[in-house]
């Protein structure tokens, strides 16, 4: 075994090798990656426009980029996304592209991104560089002696553009899998994780991986715990057995390896339903915009940030991201301990991008971080991209065809248990309220089907349940606005959303009393 995990350390080097080296000298390595994507990209109408080709020959790099190019948001860049998409070549980056990932929306009316070839390959090395990692940092070799799960996005054809794919990053990445891990390790056919509907995917997964040896996973941690109590059921259909525990079914499985949404809303839930009290979790963070960090010591829950992964960061303070002018951080200048607005150059040619995360530094040797939420108004806990618009277009859609009307509403997640995957709960103080609180949830649910891509992912997979909405008595909403602010003015205004539910529980003991 020692020979066999030497053969195959030797033979893809090149991901751990990365990490350590943007580990042991990460701002030589930051400075030196933006050079080299600057250069690649002079070429491009972006690096004409900027003079990429200047800047990358700036004794100080990093000076002459942020003096040049300024942060860019999705709307000053959807255009020319648009026109990438279209077929145009070397617009942000050269060539043509032939990968979008959807990071949040529709794939007709969404943010769709441009993956380039180029990050393809660097988060494909990330990839192996976490599960090489995790083997060099524990010593467990055990996973490499059988098969590994894996759950990817859908990734569909674009029906008016041949050759043109558009999806989830995951999906991307599995398209591009190396031959080694669809040949040694790979559990489920691809015929099988290409199903575009997310429940017969869930069963039929389940169907052709229960009785092999499954010893890693890599996973959205919601689709796990779908994916959990589906295998449990058929498994105990086929086998007639009464198992309650995913660990009777694969007694040897060793390693989680979670993305996409946050793993601590689930993690006691998984451990729940696996039932394995040795297995290892490990945790990554990445978006459509490239990945970013992962949890590098199974024991220390802060992830570490690769910066050797063909993206440059920068940062902003979250208490200065609305100025005109905000100071932009790099890894030299960051603070622990503050809230940043990360913004990204990436291999795919975007150029001082906000990405929507908020991250917090835990530490500067190495750099590590935890994910602290979204700069936007949103809901992503359960990797669903709510965007506040969104809700209350759904909200007014389920008003419109019920003749209802509303005063105040707040969202916010309801926790999984081990009878339900989670859901959303919609507060809201109506003016005349539905007659068929269940029939008003419904129209919103089939609103978001229609308008969100990841919510109609998360809800087919069972992922995430119907929505629940509670009709609050008239006033609860400024009632609460007043025992939480000091002073309530017009400019005071009702959260509408929320990821944690301390408004919402407060909201409810209001209702609960005045009742």
């Amino acid at each position: 075994m020692v020979s066999f995990i030497g053969s195959l350390l030797r033979a893809v080097p090149g991901p751990l090798r990365r990490a350590e080296q943007g580990k042991r000298a990460p701002l030589t390595t930051q400075r030196t990656l933006l050079r080299d994507l600057l250069r690649t990209a002079a070429g491009t109408k972006w690096g004409q426009r900027f003079d990429f080709a200047a800047i990358a020959d700036a004794p100080d790099v990093v000076a002459a980029f942020q003096e040049r190019v300024p942060l860019h948001q999705w709307e000053d860049i959807c255009d020319d996304a648009a026109r990438v998409r279209d077929g145009v070549p070397d617009v942000f980056w050269p060539g043509r592209t032939t990968n979008f990932a959807v990071s949040s929306g529709t794939t007709s009316e969404g943010k769709v991104m441009p993956i380039s070839d180029a990050t393809i390959a660097h988060n494909r090395s990330f990839s192996l560089g976490v599960g090489m990692n995790y083997l060099v940092e524990t010593g467990h070799w055990q996973f490499l002696l059988g098969k590994h799960l894996t759950i990817p996005g859908t990734l569909d054809e674009d029906p008016q553009r041949p050759g043109v794919l558009a999806g989830e990053v995951s999906g991307i990445l599995a398209e591009h899998a190396p031959g080694f891990f669809r040949t040694l390790f790979q559990a489920v056919s691809d015929d099988v994780l290409d199903e575009p509907n997310w429940r017969r995917k869930l069963e039929a997964i389940a169907d052709r991986a229960m009785d092999q040896d499954i010893r890693l996973m890599v996973m959205v941690p919601s689709w796990a715990a779908s994916l959990f109590h589906i295998l449990i059921e058929r498994y105990n259909a086929r086998h007639d057995t009464n198992v309650q525990t995913v660990g009777e079914i694969w007694p040897n499985l060793q390693v989680f390896i979670s993305g996409g949404v946050a793993l601590d809303s689930y993690r006691e839930l998984l451990q729940e339903l696996i039932g394995l009290p040795r297995l290892d979790f490990v945790e990554t963070y990445g978006a459509s915009e490239g990945f970013f960090a992962f949890q590098n010591e199974v024991h220390d829950p802060a992830l570490l940030l690769h910066t050797n992964a063909g993206v440059f960061y920068e940062f902003v303070r979250m208490d200065e991201l609305s100025s005109p002018n905000p100071t932009r951080y790099t890894l030299e200048t960051i603070e622990t301990g503050v809230r940043y607005a990360t913004f990204v150059s990436n291999a795919s040619g975007l150029w001082a991008y906000q990405v929507g995360d908020v991250v917090r530094f835990t530490q500067k040797d190495p750099y590590k971080i935890v994910v602290a939420g979204r700069t936007s108004e949103m809901i992503d806990k359960y990797g669903e991209a709510l965007f506040g618009e969104e809700a209350r277009e759904a909200l007014y859609h389920a008003c419109q065809q019920t003749r209802t009307h509303f005063s105040e509403f707040h969202l916010a997640p309801l926790l999984a248990d081990t009878d339900r995957p989670p859901a959303h709960q919609w507060l809201v103080e109506f003016e005349t309220p539905p007659d068929d609180l269940s029939a008003f949830a419904d129209l919103i649910d089939s609103y978001l089907l229609e308008a969100n891509r990841h919510y109609r992912i998360r809800r087919e997979g069972d992922a995430l349940a119907t929505p629940e909405v509670v009709s609050v008595p008239p006033g609860t909403f400024h009632t609460w606005l007043r025992q939480a602010h000091e002073t309530v003015s017009s400019q005071t205004k009702m959260p509408r959303m929320s990821e944690e539910r301390h408004t919402a529980d407060g909201i409810l003991d209001l209702a609960r009393n005045n009742a």
